[in-house]
């Protein structure tokens, strides 16, 4: 059986894995990303995380047919180059991923594949996860952003531009507070991830009134589930936006199915409910029993994913 090595690399940490073709996860490792020291050095860390997973590889007797990844960032997946991205890691931007890590492993250019990271992290959902054995899927992903990809026969829809995804950077009506439109981390405003992600909700919640001593989105939460006004209305809010803009998503695209996923899709009934409403309430009546979704693979989904690619 052929194996690949897959790699779901963010900005905060880097985790690779064997992934056997019929996409199990045999063993991973998962290191922190340096992204304050520029391209080269987050490829040289994960070219030694990917030589540790081959040799363990090998020493277990597993064949490896290549290496997959999925990268932040706007990526190429032709010529396997990082041609837009945030300030998650600095100097992303124009990092040549599958030359760079071919080259430290010693492997052919041929042998690296490379995708965004939201793409590989729908294409294990859609081999192995909530969407397995669906012919398309849409994946919407709320967490620190909001992000997607539509997964068709096997293969996730990259764009001509390799944009295809970013779904979290169109307008929402919620996004706006006193009648101005609300900052978005693209540098636009009125965004659905304005409103939407993880942080949106803790500084809609400070917008509120909420005390300037709760740290972050999960405290939020926590204060929601006690009935803290603020909190409450923050995380209503963030929700019906995500649900509107997920739905008005199956209007236009019509997939099989729908998956969720993210940290607040994982934060309970409290998020999960009102977003689920708002969804049903935007959909076309053929549409209104598409099946909405939790993900399942969790943190090895874009693992297993980026493996995929190897393997397509």
């Amino acid at each position: 059986m052929a194996h690949a090595v897959g790699v779901d690399l963010g900005g905060t940490k880097t985790a690779a894995g064997v992934v056997s073709e019929d996409g199990a996860l045999l063993f991973s490792e998962t290191i922190p990303t340096l992204n304050r020291s520029g391209g080269e050095a987050v490829l040289d860390v994960t070219a030694a995380l990917v030589s540790r997973m081959l040799l363990r590889a090998q020493a277990d007797g597993l064949s490896v047919a290549g290496v997959g990844l999925g990268s932040a960032g706007v990526v190429d997946a032709g010529r396997g180059v990082v041609v837009s991205a945030t300030d998650a890691i600095q100097g992303w931007a124009g990092t040549a991923l599958t030359e760079g890590l071919a080259r430290r492993l010693g492997l052919p250019h041929g042998a690296v594949r490379a995708v965004n990271d939201v793409h590989a992290h729908a294409l294990g959902e859609a081999w192995r996860g909530a969407a397995a054995g669906t012919a398309s899927s849409l994946l919407i992903a709320f967490g620190t952003g909001v992000g997607g990809s539509l997964v068709l026969a096997g293969r996730p829809v990259l764009g001509h531009r390799f944009v295809g995804g970013h779904v979290g950077h169109f307008a929402s009506p919620y996004a706006y507070a006193g009648g101005e439109a609300l900052p978005c981390s693209c540098g636009g405003s009125g965004h659905v991830e304005a409103v939407a992600s993880g942080p949106a909700i803790h500084a809609a919640f400070l917008r509120l009134g909420g005390s300037p001593a709760v740290p972050d989105t999960r405290e939020v939460f926590a204060l929601a589930r006690g009935g803290d006004p603020a909190a409450c209305r923050a995380v209503s809010t963030a929700a019906a936006a995500a649900g509107q803009a997920t739905g008005g998503l199956v209007n236009v695209l019509d997939p099989e199915i729908v998956v969720v996923s993210g940290g607040l899709a994982d934060a309970g009934e409290l998020w999960w409910k009102p977003m689920k409403a708002a969804l049903r309430r935007e959909l076309l009546d053929p549409l209104v029993r598409v099946p909405v979704l939790r993900a399942t693979l969790e943190n090895s989904a874009a693992i297993v994913g980026a493996a995929r690619l190897v393997f397509n």
